[in-house]
């Protein structure tokens, strides 16, 4: 993209490309040509080029390479009784969150099931998934993180810093031994997707 002279007009099919197309901010575009802010803006207005949502500007800054996940619509029996699953699970244990997609408990089952449908389902970047674990002071921590690792074939360095509470004793009959884990992924849009899902099931079956 070569610059331009400071009398040119910015062309429509050029603004098309990198502002529609590519997502790229103003900025990043009057960078890109050798102009000024101002003339972007200019010519923006002048084609009647609709402008994104500020949210919606933030979001592309934040993943310059499109979404970190890709949703597949479920096809097969058990990848709809899958979705109906985590539904019900994120419903009752899930965080409701504006930017998070994530859920936790103590029941590896559980977990997994939970990874399996950001993996198979909403197919997210497998770098994007984040845990957390939440443990008593008298657990072994090394010992529940290997435990977790297992759990979720994750690595050690998608962990986030271990929590540790202070624990009030009692026998592990009434608690896990491994602590509570923590999964999911952060992104706006996936989570403001999976909030409609439920709310969506909600006014289905709750009506």
């Amino acid at each position: 993209m070569s610059f331009l002279r400071r009398d040119s007009p910015i062309p429509r099919e050029t603004l098309e490309e990198l502002y529609v197309r590519e997502k790229r901010s103003m900025t990043d575009i009057a960078t890109r040509l050798g102009c000024s802010v101002n003339k972007v803006v200019y010519w923006m207005n002048k084609y009647e080029l609709v402008r994104r949502h500020p949210a919606e500007a933030t979001y592309v800054k934040r993943n310059p390479k499109g979404d970190p996940f890709h949703i597949k619509q479920p096809e097969t029996e058990d990848e709809r009784e899958l979705f109906s699953l985590v539904m019900g699970l994120y419903l009752g244990e899930g965080t409701k969150s504006k930017r998070d997609v994530r859920l936790g408990n103590s029941d590896p089952q559980i977990i997994r099931t939970f990874l399996r449908f950001l993996r198979e389902i909403c197919r997210v970047e497998e770098k994007r998934i984040f845990a957390w674990l939440n443990i008593f002071d008298d657990t072994n921590v090394e010992e529940a993180l290997d435990f977790w690792i297992h759990v979720t074939g994750l690595p050690k360095s998608q962990f986030y810093k271990t929590t540790i509470r202070k624990s009030k004793g009692g026998t592990y009959n009434h608690k896990s031994k491994y602590g509570t884990l923590t999964v999911g992924i952060s992104n706006v849009k996936l989570s403001s997707t999976v909030t409609e899902w439920y709310k969506n099931a909600i006014e289905k079956f709750g009506s």
